[in-house]
């Protein structure tokens, strides 16, 4: 039997990188998952391409967008019946700037893609867990939720406040018997990384290798961290073994933040 079966997991930014990884690792063992990007034909080919037939479902929506977050919960449930496992992957990194170069659109962006998306998402699956007295939250944040770097002011301050809203958030859930949990990853060399990756270190004063050097060193383990590694870590959590782990920002970035 697999860690997962019959559970029903929804995942934000599902079709690429770290959450097409948990979703993969999701439906290995046992799961249902519902998937959410913003591009229809990508998502479509994902799914096709994850070939689990009726086990896997992508959702359209932009994570920015409140009605898009929480109609994808609704799918989800019409779908599969109910949520029990909510991962929310969708955020990320853009106009990274110093801070008194940064625009109150771009910092109010960080916080509607990474924060807002959590919350929305969050608030409505726990509503459906609640009557069941199960659930699993599981928000990935960033090694960037835990130290800081130049340039990436609001990025960093989303990510906080992501570890902040799972620490909150689990003091709520936890008599319901729903677990809220945050994975920090440290660099994890991806397609998205690969393609954005230039800009974001032109933004640190560094090109795409240097940077990649950099958050290596930074790290105990000298090199970037891998999807399937942040994604066995959210099977753990998602599954009954994990079931004592609450509240926790758990660092999968190879020993770079010092806790």
């Amino acid at each position: 039997m697999g860690k997962l079966d019959g559970r029903i997991a929804a995942i934000t930014g599902g079709t690429a990188g770290i959450g097409l990884g948990i979703a993969e690792a999701f439906l290995a063992e046992g799961a249902s998952v519902t998937l959410m990007a913003r591009n229809p034909a990508k998502g479509e080919k994902t799914v096709a391409a994850l070939n689990a037939g009726n086990r896997a479902k992508f959702v359209a929506g932009d994570a920015m967008v409140q009605a898009d977050v929480e109609g994808f919960v609704h799918a989800t449930i019409k779908t599969f019946g109910r949520v029990d496992i909510l991962v929310n992957n969708a955020g990320g990194a853009s106009d990274l700037k110093p801070l008194m170069e940064l625009s109150d659109e771009a910092f109010d962006g960080a916080m509607k893609w990474n924060v807002y998306s959590t919350f929305w998402a969050t608030r409505l699956a726990l509503r459906d867990m609640a009557p069941r007295r199960w659930g699993r939250v599981i928000n990935i944040s960033s090694v960037e939720g835990k130290i800081g770097k130049v340039a990436f002011s609001a990025y960093t301050a989303a990510k906080h406040a992501i570890n902040g809203l799972t620490k909150s958030v689990s003091r709520e859930t936890g008599p319901l018997g729903i677990t809220v949990n945050a994975i920090c990853p440290g660099l994890v060399i991806t397609d998205i990384v690969k393609d954005n990756g230039p800009a974001t270190a032109a933004a640190m004063g560094l090109t795409f290798d240097e940077m990649v050097a950099l958050f290596s060193k930074e790290s105990a383990l000298q090199r970037p961290n891998t999807v399937e590694e942040i994604a066995a870590m959210a099977v753990l959590l998602a599954s009954d073994a994990g079931g004592g782990i609450t509240g926790a920002t758990l660092s999968v970035d190879g020993g770079t933040a010092p806790y």
